[in-house]
């Protein structure tokens, strides 16, 4: 396989995934084509059956769901402690979809999140996901030691000098596709650059990948020392 083809069919199907989401909540409908009136009859009975079905199922109550199935490991509020663990809160739902999507078809590693995406349909990665852009932002526990400042500063020179912001936000509050990484936990920013950067993390597109290659080894902490210690700002509407 060359290099990069993997990763672009796979955004492929991450954007035929997001049509399919923008599509779902726009409520589009195909133009009806010709048909005999007989055909046409039969049509309208089965659409007339298939929206009293529709009617008929019982609304999923997805913040319920995300309490019995998600909250366990990533807090009530969208923010664990647990080591390893992302922030979900004030993540955007079309990144939500988008990971929830490469769990499911094992395209991440992770054995708990694998297991719990493979058991979802289409509609439940979009109620999931739903309910989590709906997450506001909570800030880290207040820190015992204040952020160290020489620290702060070289991440965010680096920050600044890898056009992080450039697809994350001034404040690194993400939006659509790219996650909020300002307010993330370290230890999660820390792996998941190294994963870019040894290529163990997938990318559904090269953006993260190349900005990655080009960050020294010895300076990717720092970037989630500085990352992680922003402080949260609201959500987009």
């Amino acid at each position: 396989m060359k290099p990069g083809s993997w990763t672009a069919g796979l955004g492929a199907c991450i954007a035929v995934l997001a049509l399919a989401v923008f599509s779902s909540h726009a409520g589009g409908q195909e133009k009806p084509r010709k048909s005999s009136p007989t055909a046409s009859g039969k049509a309208g009975a089965s659409a007339t059956g298939a929206s009293a079905a529709k009617a008929a199922a019982p609304k999923v109550d997805y913040a319920q769901r995300f309490a019995g199935t998600c909250a366990a490991c990533h807090g009530a509020n969208g923010r664990s402690e647990m080591a390893g663990t992302p922030v979900l809160a004030g993540q955007p739902s079309l990144y939500a979809i988008t990971q929830l999507f490469l769990f499911r078809e094992g395209r991440r590693n992770n054995e708990a999140m694998t297991a719990v995406a493979k058991t979802m349909t289409d509609d439940d990665m979009r109620g999931f996901s739903d309910y989590i852009g709906t997450l506001p932002p909570v800030p880290a526990p207040a820190a015992t030691t204040a952020p160290d400042a020489a620290r702060m500063a070289k991440g965010k020179a680096l920050a600044d000098q890898h056009r992080c912001s450039s697809c994350h936000g001034a404040d690194l509050s993400g939006g659509q596709q790219v996650p909020r990484i300002g307010g993330q936990k370290e230890d999660y920013l820390q792996a998941s650059l190294h994963g870019f950067k040894s290529g163990t993390r997938p990318a559904y597109t090269q953006a993260m990948v190349s900005a990655v290659s080009q960050v020294p080894l010895e300076d990717l902490d720092t970037l989630a020392y500085y990352a992680a210690r922003l402080a949260p700002t609201p959500a987009a509407k």
